[in-house]
């Protein structure tokens, strides 16, 4: 496990470094939070990671929505979006944000990098202590998971950096529970006003002897599979169809990857037999970070025509293609 100081440190290099840097499983092991109504709160218990090379007690996970008009070949279908894993979670290169940064260099483009810039959230583990939701089916091992969002985690976060703190929260006798609240703020979800106790609180011994009992989650093992190399082409082509404004082709994408909801296989582009990626939820709390800025280079304004938003979007792909000669 590690200790207080080494995550203040790795922290602090993360920040300095300046970095850009769920697979939830079928059981009822997530604790969804998020179905808390307003004004509700649920006292949680966060724990270590099993993994103990983790030097952190979470596990990050970064997903790049890609959205498409419809489904191609469906006259009536809505505006999809699917899912795909960043690689830079696994610490490799991600071929679509290579492309996206350097849109931030160009203020007309900066919309469309935030468009398809990752969407983080990371993956804890611990007891409910106090169940707002008063769930009337709870799993025979008591150590949930649950999937917090960017808001969450900074109010997580800003603990652990307080130099008044003195023992880790996840320690077994002098650790802190985190008290989640459910507000709103402009129509969305907002848990701003979550807090750790003041307290110290020993774990119990119901708590210790299910810890024992069950053991601690390898919470990597909760984030999606790092895509193979074929997957990875087919993530890229994805990515500029979506940008070009293409339908999502099921005959060619289908086996790869799909939106929710979506399970037959129809097409398989290299024809060859590859494992599909699952489909994974979005991050629950509605707070998409933003991707940082780059220094703006001067750009030619945007030409206005009367064709409205479709004559807008193809300014942009213009501008993104310009780019790419």
């Amino acid at each position: 496990m590690a200790t207080l100081a080494e995550i203040r440190a790795k922290l602090k290099a993360a920040e300095t470094k300046g970095s850009d840097n769920q697979r939830t499983g079928g059981d009822n092991g997530v604790y969804p939070f998020w179905n808390l109504k307003e004004g509700e709160e649920a006292l949680l218990r966060f724990l270590p990671d099993g993994n103990q090379d983790n030097t952190f007690f979470w596990a990050e996970r970064a997903m790049i929505k890609l959205p498409f008009a419809g489904i191609k070949g469906e006259s009536e279908s809505k505006q999809i979006t699917v899912q795909v894993p960043c690689v830079e979670m696994y610490g490799d290169a991600c071929p679509i944000l290579a492309e996206v940064r350097g849109w931030f260099k160009d203020p007309a483009l900066e919309d469309m990098g935030r468009k398809y810039w990752k969407k983080r959230s990371y993956i804890f583990q611990g007891f409910v202590v106090e169940d707002g939701l008063k769930e009337k089916e709870t799993p025979e091992n008591p150590i949930r998971r649950f999937i917090i969002g960017p808001q969450i985690f900074q109010s997580i976060r800003a603990a652990l950096v307080d130099p008044e703190l003195e023992d880790l929260p996840t320690d077994y006798v002098h650790g802190l529970d985190y008290r989640m609240k459910k507000g709103s703020k402009g129509g969305y979800a907002d848990y701003s006003t979550s807090t750790w106790s003041r307290r110290e609180r020993p774990l119990s011994d119901e708590e210790q002897a299910a810890i024992k009992t069950h053991g601690l989650y390898n919470l990597s093992d909760f984030l999606p599979k790092k895509p193979t190399d074929v997957e990875l082409k087919v993530m890229k082509e994805m990515f500029e169809a979506s940008v070009d404004g293409e339908p999502y082709d099921m005959e060619r994408w289908g086996q790869y990857f799909k939106p929710a909801g979506m399970s037959q296989n129809t097409g398989d582009p290299q024809k060859t037999s590859t494992p599909k990626a699952a489909p994974a939820p979005a991050s629950v709390d509605q707070d998409d970070e933003p991707a940082p800025v780059a220094k703006a280079a001067p750009a030619p304004a945007a030409t206005e025509t009367s064709e409205g938003g479709d004559s807008r979007a193809q300014d942009i792909l213009k501008m993104i293609r310009d780019r790419q000669k």
